[in-house]
């Protein structure tokens, strides 16, 4: 989740609001990645979740990379919630999921090496504690009552919301874990073309990097159960977008869909004021029932972008939100598949011809199916593991253009690719094979 944004006075202007959008347009030589991941903290001896407080926990970590590595505390009141260091961040997820998001690098060596320095950092931490991290896309026992609720007033507002929008909202906050790219456009229309690629293919990425077939102590039927829970959200702020592939799509139609998302919050003086259900377009006329007679900041804005969760998101860069979290290599893999394809032309062109055929129906189901049966996932016509051949392929192709040696970082998908296998996969066969249908080895065996 989004800490609080800052930067920029009132809104003067309609047409401020895309030209937030418009700001983060860059020449190609100042493209950058920017990787984010989150994971599951435990207690190895009881496989409980990694609570906030106490001799073993979050602080406890939170206190030693500031004393030991040099990270700065990020404060919500008295409480830490997060760190930063180097344009780099680490913060909490609602359940307590432990998320590094990453500084903005120039190529994907730099991302491998930035995860393994914070994993060894993390590690010789968290060992003499008895804690773990688990790469995995859902919690595969915990349930909802033994979760942890970190001290973030965002969140609070965000669970009694969830609640009554949605089947699945709660499950998302606090019992999953994601990994995503952050990458940079050019112009409008280069906004334009890679955020419909983004889309049309967040199937493939959630089939390729599945590891979520667990839940709440047993099979759930699903290859990803993260996707599905996010198909069971919030209709109003999730999903494929299909205006993004109308004509006339630019930063003002995206700007348009998210004036009518329902508002979350208002950030004041290290407060969330509750605006749950209201509409920013009556905060932009000054009549928005939590603040009567006071105007939006451009950090208001930013904070309402935070507040929508499409498959692919705009902010001042293109977020690719698709994929379960799983093993270091494939933490790396995600960046490498979508630098690959969005940062060659040759490559982007190529990656919408695969896709610019589809309708809108035929990306929904894709998605629906990526999510029940990943990369043996088949609708109408179109093969997903076929799908993913092509673009893996593309996404190869792109990175060798590179001339950086980054499509090495592409083996646990070419692995994928090769025995049609994924990492859900090989959890369902040890859960039915050498575990014997018990759940406990999991949490070693998805160490990070």
């Amino acid at each position: 989740m989004s800490i609080p944004q800052s930067g920029g006075g009132t809104i003067e202007t309609f047409d401020q609001l895309a030209e937030l959008l418009a700001s983060g347009c860059k020449p190609k030589s100042a493209w950058r990645i920017g990787t984010e991941h989150e994971k599951f903290g435990f207690l190895k001896d009881t496989h409980a979740p990694l609570p906030y407080a106490g001799d073993r926990s979050i602080s406890a970590l939170f206190a030693g990379l500031q004393a030991d590595y040099g990270w700065a505390p990020m404060r919500e009141g008295e409480n830490i919630i997060g760190l930063s260091r180097n344009g780099a961040t680490i913060s909490l997820e609602p359940g307590g999921q432990f998320e590094l998001s990453g500084a903005a690098v120039e190529n994907l060596n730099q991302t491998a090496d930035e995860l393994a320095g914070h994993l060894a950092e993390v590690r010789a931490l968290a060992a003499p504690l008895g804690i773990g991290f688990m790469g995995i896309g859902a919690a595969p026992e915990w349930s909802h009552a033994q979760m942890p609720v970190m001290p973030k007033g965002r969140y609070r507002l965000m669970t009694d919301y969830m609640g009554r929008v949605g089947t699945h909202g709660t499950q998302m906050m606090y019992r999953t874990c994601t990994v995503q790219v952050n990458l940079d456009y050019a112009s409008e229309a280069d906004m334009v073309k890679k955020l419909r690629v983004a889309i049309a293919l967040q199937p493939v990425a959630t089939a390729l990097f599945a590891s979520s077939p667990f839940f709440e102590g047993k099979k759930n039927g699903h290859q990803s159960w993260r996707s599905r829970i996010w198909r069971g959200l919030d209709d109003s702020r999730t999903g494929m977008l299909p205006f993004v592939f109308q004509q006339g799509m630019g930063f003002q139609a995206y700007v348009d869909w998210v004036l009518d998302v329902p508002m979350y919050f208002v950030y004041r003086n290290g407060q969330y004021i509750n605006a749950l259900g209201q509409s920013f377009r009556a905060f932009l006329k000054g009549e928005l029932p939590a603040l009567p007679g006071e105007k939006p900041t451009l950090s208001d804005w930013a904070d309402h972008l935070t507040t929508v969760f499409p498959e692919a998101r705009v902010k001042k860069y293109i977020e690719m939100r698709g994929a379960d979290c799983g093993d270091a290599g494939h933490i790396v893999a995600l960046p490498a598949f979508w630098v690959g394809l969005m940062y060659d032309d040759a490559a982007l062109d190529a990656a919408w011809d695969l896709v610019k055929s589809f309708d809108a129906e035929t990306r929904e189901g894709l998605r629906v199916a990526a999510s029940v049966s990943g990369l043996r996932a088949e609708v109408d016509d179109v093969k997903l593991i076929d799908l993913a051949r092509a673009a893996v392929a593309l996404s190869h192709a792109g990175l060798a253009a590179r001339g950086l040696g980054e499509e090495r970082h592409l083996a646990p998908l070419m692995q994928s690719l090769a025995t049609e296998k994924t990492q859900a996969d090989k959890w369902l066969a040890l859960y039915d094979g050498a575990w014997g249908q018990s759940l406990a080895p999991i949490y070693e065996a998805s160490s990070l």
